[in-house]
């Protein structure tokens, strides 16, 4: 098995080696290179203590950005390089960080302590491919495992949880079986992620191309860090426009938007408050007076709490309150809509207009997605 490695990576690995220290890329590199996809960070990994690696390299060349944990990053060639000592990790008090780690001279130790087969990974041009735990497999065969036993590699990390799930959405794999039961087992232990965190995975997760298949399969675990969308999960939508519950249309509606982060955020929040607004008329028919505005307060809260930046709420905020109004063909109509939105916005109002409406019933509405 032959990779090919970034030039910058193989010249570091040669100096390590010449040096008298083992060393691998690892990691998403490695994963990411046996897909046949672009690798944009080359993580190193080596038997060389942080003080060697730096030794080798000169100050000039190495950013000491986390010393206690084994990791040094090297300089060269206009990249980064993350560099990090083979180790060991002691228990996980806090659910997120190990307290300790323990810098050990065997790559295949290092690698068991990592979270997914697929992640659990090494490489270098003298010995190829390191894979103790069948991570070439399981790419294969398109499953998501966790390293040895998913109870424990869940409770050491919980944002393990929500990788497992960006991953399923980014690369269309699917949980294995005991991975996936001790993910929905763990799911509150989400609790202990910071929102910063949860926030970039979400946004990953938004992105993906199975982004739909996630959203409805897993979304009991996304409720537990994302609560507004609870209500959507089992909202049915009997209306003649509609041929999903609220949550479901959620989802399509997310998948049919452009891939742009925040534009799915729209789609995601949009209807949240569909469910507080939901009233019956006599022929049995479901309306939802009034739901944009409560959707927009839902999101306003949510994207608060994930620390969403301030552009992304002033671009994103406004699309929810106005998602449901009718852009027309016509001259007076435009320009309504650029005073209210400017040009950009109105270009965005159309993106989450097109999504909404593709996700409901097309034999009503694609006269106006036309």
């Amino acid at each position: 098995m032959k990779l090919t490695l970034d030039p910058g990576a193989a010249a570091l690995l040669d100096a390590l080696h010449a040096a008298g220290y083992a060393a691998y890329a690892v990691g998403g590199c490695v994963r990411d290179s046996l897909l046949g996809r672009t690798a944009h960070d080359w993580d190193l990994c080596t038997s060389a203590l942080p003080q060697q690696v730096m030794e080798l390299f000169g100050a000039e060349q190495c950013i000491p950005t986390g010393l206690q944990h084994g990791t040094v990053t090297i300089k060269y060639g206009g990249q980064l390089y993350e560099t990090t000592t083979f180790r060991t990790e002691g228990s996980y008090t806090d659910g997120r960080h190990p307290d300790e780690v323990q810098f050990v001279p065997d790559v295949r130790e290092d690698l068991a302590r990592r979270d997914f087969t697929i992640n659990a990974m090494a490489y270098n041009e003298a010995e190829g491919l390191v894979d103790p735990f069948g991570g070439q497999a399981d790419l294969q065969n398109g499953l998501l495992r966790a390293v040895g036993e998913p109870q424990q590699r869940f409770t050491e990390d919980a944002l393990r949880i929500f990788r497992a799930l960006r991953f399923a959405a980014v690369l269309g794999f699917t949980l294995e079986e005991e991975t996936a039961k001790a993910a929905f087992e763990l799911k509150e232990r989400l609790h202990l992620v910071s929102a910063e965190r949860i926030y970039v995975e979400l946004k990953k997760l938004l992105l993906g191309d199975w982004a739909f298949d996630v959203l409805v399969e897993y979304k009991e675990i996304i409720g537990v860090v994302v609560p507004e969308l609870v209500p959507a999960f089992d909202c049915p939508q009997q209306n003649p426009w509609h041929v999903y519950d609220v949550f479901t249309h959620i989802a399509r509606s997310v998948e049919a938007a452009p891939k742009d982060a925040d534009l799915r955020l729209v789609m995601l929040f949009h209807d949240t408050g569909k469910p507080a607004c939901k009233t019956t008329d006599e022929e049995g028919i479901d309306h939802f007076y009034g739901h944009p505005t409560v959707s927009e307060q839902l999101a306003k809260s949510a994207l608060e709490r994930l620390k969403a930046s301030r552009a992304s709420m002033q671009r994103i905020l406004p699309l929810i309150r106005y998602h449901d109004g009718h852009i027309l063909t016509d001259e007076k109509s435009i320009k309504r809509w650029l005073n209210r939105l400017g040009q950009a916005g109105t270009l965005d109002l159309i993106d989450v207009k097109t999504a909404d409406l593709a996700a409901q019933n097309l034999a009503r509405t694609q006269p106006e997605i036309e």
